[in-house]
């Protein structure tokens, strides 16, 4: 099929996307269409013969436009998930067109050292040590889970026991500590890995875990190796665990540290919040999804290693067929071998802000956080359940039915999205600030909102 075929198709993607984004100062926030509604305009049945391309990409948009939930909007407030810099998406267009598999140095030079600037440029930008490893993987999930390989392997390793080789069967086992309040993808992440549920260290009202509990449950030593989990802000208050106090016991005992910064780790790029996580680079291994905080597109998260060695031991591979480079390969960093170019974006996003840019950034999600934390608190019966130290806001209206109408009724308005959830045994509006789009206008035209839901609720 020549080139030239591709051009129909292309222009009127183009024109769909442009239009889209052009609906996203006025339009409701959520879908308006159910997933049935939406296999219904699709057509459920496997046509016979062939659709020309545009034709396809036309009736897509126009199936499922109705179903989409305005998430690029700068009054999309849940989740944690940001939006797409303009930078990052125009380089995403170009990673589908050109097509690269970037596992491999000696095939795509181009997305390797796209790859090699990028990683350095993060470790700089985030005061992280500067020998580490950086694995762009699918997100936050699988960021954790590579570095806990890694710090699985090599705490056993250190043990005497080669889970590479050996398996886990027999070994001695890997016993991790967590906060209570660590995301539940640490969790997930230590299942995938075969190390079942760990154990839970308490933490104080917001979340922090407490370095003097963590010396206790640690000194109840049952000669297992050790991996202790941090967390650089938390889901609901997003405070951050004293990593000063916390890698320091951790380190009396010998454990390997992983820090689980989704979203909060990005705090280090900024000089006025930037003492949030004091002392964090002193871990072993650090985790955070670039389409959070750095808004990427999606399938874009970051699984950072101090040792290189015990990356690659955990997650590389050799194969006879590939084309291998002495320097190593992309794909020693990471679970998978086929990839898109994540770096790509990535790399997009911090040239366009340069490091003033996304400082900048960081500090603009924190203050319209702050900033709705304030608008909440003035409103009758509402309060504000967390110190607004980085981009969450919780928040109750009283009893936990109030809340949850809350939620429903801001989810039927439609102007801004924004979760219910359960922090403290108590039902709680959530509020997350991480798209580059959201403006003081959008924060203000939220909160009249939620100010019209609030005082209807229960009603």
């Amino acid at each position: 099929m020549p080139a030239t075929t591709d051009q129909p198709a292309l222009d009127r993607a183009h024109a769909l996307v442009l239009t889209w984004l052009a609906s996203l100062e006025e339009r409701g926030v959520p879908p308006t269409a159910s997933v049935a509604e939406v296999v219904a305009r699709l057509g459920a049945e496997l046509p016979d013969g062939s659709t020309s391309p545009e034709d396809v990409i036309t009736h897509l948009a126009a199936a499922c436009e109705p179903g989409l939930t305005a998430m690029p909007s700068g009054r999309f407030f849940g989740f944690v998930i940001g939006g797409t810099h303009p930078a990052a998406l125009a380089a995403d267009w170009l990673v589908s067109a050109w097509d690269q598999n970037c596992g491999l140095r000696a095939i795509t030079p181009a997305h390797s050292a796209v790859e090699e600037v990028a990683e350095a440029w993060l470790l700089d930008l985030l005061d992280l040590p500067p020998e580490s490893a950086v694995g762009f993987v699918t997100g936050g999930t699988m960021a954790n889970f590579t570095c806990l390989a890694a710090g699985r392997d090599e705490v056993l390793r250190r043990a005497g026991w080669d889970a590479s080789i050996q398996g886990l069967v027999g070994s001695p086992g890997v016993r991790v500590l967590v906060g209570a309040e660590r995301h539940d993808t640490v969790d997930l992440a230590l299942r995938y890995l075969g190390l079942g549920l760990p154990e839970a260290v308490p933490a104080d009202a917001q979340g922090r875990i407490d370095p003097a509990a963590l010396r206790a449950a640690l000194e109840q030593s049952d000669n297992r190796p050790v991996m202790v989990v941090l967390q650089a802000g938390n889901v609901h208050s997003g405070a951050f665990d004293p990593f000063n106090e916390a890698i320091e016991v951790a380190r009396a005992y010998g454990a390997w540290v992983h820090v689980d910064g989704a979203f909060g780790l990005f705090a280090g790029a900024s000089p006025t919040r930037r003492h949030l996580v004091e002392g964090v680079e002193a871990a072993d291994s650090w985790a955070t999804d670039a389409h959070k905080t750095l808004n990427v597109p999606y399938d874009c998260g970051l699984a950072i290693v101090r040792d290189r060695a015990a990356l690659r031991a955990a997650v590389g591979m050799h194969g006879d067929y590939l084309i291998h480079d002495a320097a190593g390969e992309p794909f020693d960093k990471v679970p998978e071998i086929s990839r898109r170019g994540r770096a790509f974006t990535v790399w997009a996003v911090l040239r366009a802000l340069g490091r003033d840019g996304v400082a900048e950034l960081v500090d603009r999600f924190c203050d319209h956080a702050a900033e709705m934390a304030r608008g909440i608190a003035e409103i009758d019966g509402a309060e504000v359940l967390n110190d607004v130290a980085f981009t969450q806001v919780c928040a109750s209206f009283g009893s936990d039915d109030e809340t949850r109408a809350v939620v429903e009724g801001m989810l039927a308005d439609g102007t801004a999205w924004m979760t219910g959830s359960r922090w403290h045994d108590r039902a709680v509006l959530r509020v997350s600030v991480s798209n580059w789009s959201t403006s003081e206008a959008d924060v203000a035209r939220s909160l009249a909102a939620l100010r019209t839901v609030a005082a209807g609720r229960g009603r």
